[in-house]
């Protein structure tokens, strides 16, 4: 597999020259006076704090006006990070661009699928394809570079901020310009195209190129094939932007590792970030909990995906909270020990810098209830010792920077195409979920006390795993198709759900019943889908219930053992789990949506052909997740305490770096808590 360029990770050094991890948070001293910025060096130094990214806010600032600059505020704040051996993960300032220009350009700011602009007030008010803003966007950029390239604090470019974060879609005639050519470059000809997009159907075929347009509000449902393209455009087009940033601080400050803050997480699926990983020297991420039955699973889940992106190498959480955010219909603070138990389940996945939305926290703005590092009460709170403990364990772990995260027996294949189409409409249910299945997945395997990894489908060496599982993987293009089937004839266990494996790369079906890329390997056939309304379930004869889909399979193969059938529902009697062995391998499917509860009844089954046990004592599975990273001396063993009780972890051995209770041979892990041991690669 390709691998980013995570060797240019901009680690922290401390007084000895060796590597630390990363600690710190976006910093916006244009929000406060002058005389705050010395107590902000003093305090960020009582944390620990050792990296803030800076400017990411500040267009405005440093240009005031189209013809005025102002970068002597910028000037001194670096100055005095320096100082105070804070390094710098400068920004480019670019991701709102001020109110000058707009009022100058209102044709940068983006539109909607309606035809509504998107005016100013609020931020990322930009189109990706405006020539206009790309210009003003990159002469900021040269500034910048040309500034501060050789300047002592610098440690990385921060590309633009969340590109995508509100402005992924845009439907202006900038985009539908842009998207024209992106359509040539792909499809050559129109010809071509209207096979793509299967435009024989409701009248649609194009007979010249500047017929082409984004799907905007169209009376009906806009062609599918259409949408998914545009879909992988509006990627491209903020892709694109990052490499018209980078190659300025490319040119003007070789030395120096750019990034841009990638957004891991359920809620922004807009950006193929399996496709950006490699045009930035090392992968930073976002990460926000949203608070819920799997929330720590969710995070645990970007987390690795994050690692996986990233090709298992050292990535930097560019933004998480201390407490509270201010965007969710409710706000609730994190309990006592949220703080470390998050940062640091990062840190097991494969983070080698954690860092916060922000150092200060704003007293007024739209995120001045959001948390920040040093909160509204001040240095003298609750919260600011947290931080400041937080600071000592991670000086604790810096062992470990620079080891990459092991990999684990198990894969789930995580995929953008089949996000991005399994989720459109005119499907045979609107209430699919990509999303949430692949996290049922993940959570059951953590509740049985597994390790797996998240990987992106395309990226991915599919013979280092024993099993992978990939939970509606909707799109198979013919060459996937055959690495899973090679796969599983290699002796490996692939395990796929409902509406997996039904269409190719331009969302046409793969014709002769589903699956059909994957219906000889798995043995079965199906004729019709089975989608159930809302709150209707049905009964399978190994105990657990399904919702959501049904498939009638019928089973083509000799081979084929059915592991779990329908007792109720239209297909009872029917098979609703079947697995097809293969030599040393097999080919399992899954038709129906079992939850995390389900599915944690199922997989000790699916697994067993493999020999996958848990590495956990019985009684701290679904307590205690585990993740290891190694280096050529030394594993490093993470046992998280997912819970709100203590466990109990005996006969465990190694150096512990980050240190709970002992009892006996053993480890006690309080509530929430997060024990490391050092132990040899050997």
């Amino acid at each position: 597999m390709t691998a980013p360029l995570t060797s240019r990770f901009p680690y922290a050094k401390g007084s000895d020259g060796t590597r630390r991890l990363g600690y710190g948070a976006d910093y916006n001293p244009e929000q406060w006076s002058r005389e705050v910025w010395a107590d902000d060096i003093r305090l960020m130094r009582e944390a620990g704090v050792n990296v803030v990214s800076l400017a990411i806010f500040s267009w405005a600032r440093l240009q005031p006006t189209a013809d005025t600059w102002d970068f002597g505020w910028l000037d001194e704040i670096m100055d005095l990070l320096h100082a105070g051996g804070i390094g710098v993960d400068l920004a480019t300032a670019t991701a709102s661009p001020p109110p000058w220009l707009t009022t100058a350009h209102p044709e940068i700011l983006p539109v909607t699928a309606r035809g509504e602009t998107l005016w100013p007030g609020a931020r990322q008010h930009w189109r990706p394809t405006s020539p206009v803003f790309r210009e003003h966007a990159l002469n900021l950029v040269r500034r910048l570079a040309s500034r501060y390239a050789d300047h002592p604090a610098l440690v990385a470019w921060h590309v633009n901020n969340e590109l995508g974060c509100h402005n992924v879609y845009d439907y202006s005639d900038d985009a539908a310009c842009t998207f024209r050519a992106w359509l040539r470059r792909r499809y050559t000809t129109l010809d071509a195209l209207n096979n793509a997009w299967g435009t024989a159907f409701w009248s649609q075929r194009y007979s010249d190129w500047e017929q082409l347009l984004p799907p905007r509000l169209a009376a009906s449902h806009p062609n599918p094939t259409q949408q998914l393209d545009f879909k992988r455009f509006s990627s491209d087009a903020l892709k694109d932007h990052l490499l018209a940033e980078r190659e300025i601080l490319r040119e003007l400050s070789p030395d120096t590792p750019v990034t841009t803050n990638f957004m891991v997480m359920p809620g922004t699926k807009g950006m193929d970030y399996a496709d950006w990983a490699d045009e930035v020297d090392f992968v930073a991420n976002d990460h926000y909990v949203t608070p819920g039955p799997q929330d720590r699973d969710e995070l645990s889940f970007s987390a690795n995906l994050s690692s996986g992106i990233a090709g298992h190498r050292p990535w930097f959480l560019m933004e998480h909270s201390t407490s509270a955010v201010n965007w969710q219909p409710v706000n609730p603070p994190k309990a006592p020990g949220e703080l470390a138990r998050d940062s640091l389940l990062h840190v097991a996945h494969g983070a080698d810098a954690v860092c916060f939305f922000q150092w200060r926290q704003s007293a007024a703005g739209a995120e001045k209830y959001h948390s920040a590092m040093v909160p509204h009460a001040g240095a003298d709170s609750e919260l600011f010792r947290s931080v400041v403990e937080l600071g000592r364990t991670l000086d604790a772990l810096a062992p470990i920077a620079g080891s990459e995260r092991e990999p684990a027996r198990v894969a789930i294949l995580f995929d953008w195409d089949s996000w991005w189409a399994g989720e459109q409409d005119s499907h045979p249910t609107s209430r699919l979920d990509y999303h949430r299945e692949a996290l049922d997945w993940y959570s059951a395997l953590l509740r049985l006390g597994h390790r797996a990894d998240v990987v992106p489908a395309h990226r991915t060496d599919l013979s280092a795993y024993d099993v992978v599982i990939a939970p509606v993987l909707h799109v198979v293009p013919q060459p996937l198709a055959k690495e899973l089937t090679r796969y599983v004839e290699c002796g490996g266990h692939l395990v796929t759900t409902y509406f997996s494996a039904i269409v190719d790369e331009n969302d046409h079906v793969w014709l002769g019943g589903y699956p059909g890329a994957l219906r000889d390997v798995l043995g079965i056939r199906i004729e019709e889908f089975g989608p159930l309304l809302d709150g209707d379930t049905v009964d399978l004869d190994n105990g657990t219930s399904g919702s959501l889909w049904t498939d009638r399979i019928s089973v083509t193969g000799t081979d084929v053992e059915v592991l779990a059938g329908y007792r109720t529902g239209t297909y009872a009697s029917r098979p609703a789990v079947t697995r097809r062995g293969t030599g040393r391998g097999s080919a399992t499917y899954v038709s129906t949506r079992l939850g995390a509860d389900g599915l944690t009844v199922l997989l000790p089954e699916l697994l067993a052909p493999a020999g996958v046990t848990s590495e956990l004592p019985e009684h701290a599975r679904g307590l205690v997740e585990h993740v290891v990273r190694r280096d050529a001396e030394h594993r490093y063993l993470f046992l998280v305490n997912r819970s709100d009780e203590q466990v109990a972890l005996p006969g465990l051995t190694g150096d512990v770096l980050v240190a709970p209770r002992t009892e006996g041979d053993g480890l006690v892990l309080a509530p929430r808590q997060v024990a490391v041991l050092r132990q040899s690669a050997s």
